[in-house]
């Protein structure tokens, strides 16, 4: 089993997110889509952003996408909804991980499932 982390996960952190709203269901799919990469052999890892102003997005994202080199980024659903937010990250994985394949989840759950299309 490789557990090399070659998948790095993109999103927003559901309990940083401001809203009247319950993040379980969101946290839940996300912890069931990163154990589908372990049940795989598919090291990866999570980047996970709050809206709250605790973060300084750009800088957590640089600092994740420099930490290694990654055969693949998945952008989380979260972070299309904000076109500001989607051009930023964008632009950052083209920037520090130039030679990563980008993928787009449809659910929380569905994060290697994005994956695994542009892993091959």
């Amino acid at each position: 089993m490789d557990s090399k982390p070659r998948v790095l996960v993109i999103g927003l952190d559901p309990y940083r997110v401001p809203g009247p709203w319950d993040p379980e269901p969101v946290a839940t799919g996300i912890q069931a889509g990163m154990a589908e990469f372990a049940a795989h052999g598919v090291g990866a890892e999570t980047c996970l952003v709050g809206l709250d102003g605790s973060d300084d997005i750009e800088a957590v994202v640089t600092a994740a996408l420099s930490a290694r080199p990654w055969e693949c980024v998945v952008v989380g659903g979260g972070i299309r909804r904000s076109e500001e937010h989607f051009e930023t990250i964008i632009n950052l994985i083209r920037r520090h991980a130039p030679d990563a394949a980008i993928a787009f989840n449809h659910t929380p759950g569905d994060i290697y499932n994005a994956a695994a299309r542009r892993l091959g």
